[in-house]
């Protein structure tokens, strides 16, 4: 797993990957932003309050909000906004280190699985906010919710462009420790920043090293 990810980051110095990071980066910053913004404007400026210390009290507490909420739900959102152009990450990851494999037909579901993703982790991750109000469990309860999550949209991103849902549901049962342990790692890198501005890519490029080792004793 740790061999994985030291390509995966290794990729980034590929020249076929530089477009791909680029646009990466660039979504990502929009997405922060525009979460910012939206869930700022609901928190704070639907604030209904005429008492000026109390304004200003909801006006910190909304800011602090803001953030959090921002910063909680990002790992999901960019993951699935992301997934529906990190085809050619996983592309580019085989013509370096696998270049027999053959060519890939696009999946039909390419577009609507990501869309599907999204919806989840957003009404999952909402959920999992009301554990902030018991501090001692939110890190497990977050971390694990989103690493199985994670781990398998990534999985299920670089599986299905090689093997059918059936197989590739198998494989991923049969290896879903390790998948979950890789989902924590993808989610902890989301949430630091600047490092989660690359994550999607990186994430991309381990879990195409992983795949393939796992399948290689299947073929």
């Amino acid at each position: 797993m740790l061999n994985a990810f030291i390509k995966g980051i290794y990729q980034l110095n590929d020249r076929a990957t530089w477009k791909v990071m680029l646009i990466s980066v660039v979504i990502a910053i929009a997405v922060f932003g525009l979460l910012w913004f939206i869930i700022g404007y609901l928190l704070i400026d639907h604030a209904l309050v005429r008492i000026s210390w109390l304004d200003t009290l909801i006006d910190v507490l909304g800011g602090l909000a803001t953030l959090a909420l921002t910063w909680f739900l990002f790992p999901g959102i960019i993951s699935a906004v992301t997934s529906l152009f990190l085809e050619r990450i996983a592309a580019a990851v085989e013509a370096r280190h696998y270049p027999n494999l053959p060519e890939v037909a696009e999946p039909p579901a390419a577009v609507a699985a990501p869309i599907k993703f999204l919806a989840v982790m957003i009404s999952i991750n909402l959920f999992v906010l009301i554990f902030l109000f018991v501090p001692p469990v939110f890190p497990f309860v977050f971390y694990g919710v989103n690493g199985y999550l994670l781990g398998r949209e990534y999985f299920e991103l670089v599986a299905h462009r090689r093997m059918g849902v059936a197989e590739a549901t198998a494989l991923r049962k049969t290896h879903q420790g390790e998948l979950f342990l890789t989902g924590v790692i993808i989610a902890g890198l989301l949430t630091i920043p600047p490092v989660n501005l690359l994550t999607p890519v990186v994430a991309t490029a381990s879990m195409v090293h992983l795949f393939e080792s796992w399948r290689l004793p299947m073929d």
